[in-house]
């Protein structure tokens, strides 16, 4: 059971992925279960389930005698109202979740979250040190997104990554130099070490230091 359900996650991340790059559109039909279990290498169960979990998500809908279609946007729909939301309302969100996804991580990271913790971190540090705002912004966003995987829930992590995407074009037109990253990555590095530690109250007494940060 254990293996088709995550064989059932692989397909519908895979299906997920495709509607966000754009191979399927809000409305367009997906194959049949014969053409997804061919395509996907996997039999009619895990098919099944993988719709099931999109559909929960409200990725797709399934219309009984029909077939199963991309689910269009609608005014309750979190990604339309992130998409509508301004540079305030999305920074106030994220400042939250840096605390929840901060307090979940450090109960469930592995060590292959970490891994990728130390990566962004070192990748954010080295282009701080050169000067390179683009890329020093994307590696930090990279190293928050590495702690909101590291919860291991996925709608929380989709969430925070939504959000934070929303504010990349943002912070590269607010910002006009690394000096800030800077002087930031000693609370991050802190911060990172608390998350290996396992120590909970002083990591989340990091993550709001971090947040109060200009």
């Amino acid at each position: 059971m254990i293996e088709k359900r995550s064989l059932a996650d692989r397909v519908a991340e895979a299906i997920k992925r495709k509607i966000t790059e754009g191979a399927y559109t809000p409305g367009d039909k997906l194959p049949t279960e014969p053409e997804l279990m061919k395509a996907f290498g996997v039999g009619r169960s895990s098919v099944r389930e993988a719709v099931k979990l999109l559909a929960t998500m409200g990725v797709v809908r399934v219309r009984q005698g029909a077939g199963t279609f991309v689910a269009e946007p609608s005014d309750n729909d979190i990604g339309s109202r992130i998409d509508a939301a301004d540079r305030t309302e999305l920074d106030e969100v994220r400042k939250i979740l840096d605390i929840a996804i901060v307090e979940k991580a450090v109960a469930r990271r592995t060590e292959k979250d970490m891994q990728r913790m130390r990566l962004a971190l070192e990748a954010r540090k080295t282009h701080a040190k050169n000067g390179l705002l683009k890329a020093c912004i994307e590696a930090d966003l990279n190293f928050h997104v590495a702690i909101a995987d590291a919860t291991h829930n996925r709608i929380l992590a989709d969430i925070y990554r939504s959000a934070s995407r929303h504010l990349l074009s943002e912070f590269n037109r607010i910002y006009d130099g690394t000096e800030c990253f800077a002087a930031s990555q000693p609370s991050h590095e802190k911060l990172l070490k608390h998350i290996v530690a396992g120590d909970l109250k002083s990591a989340r007494r990091t993550a709001i230091e971090i947040v109060e940060e200009p």
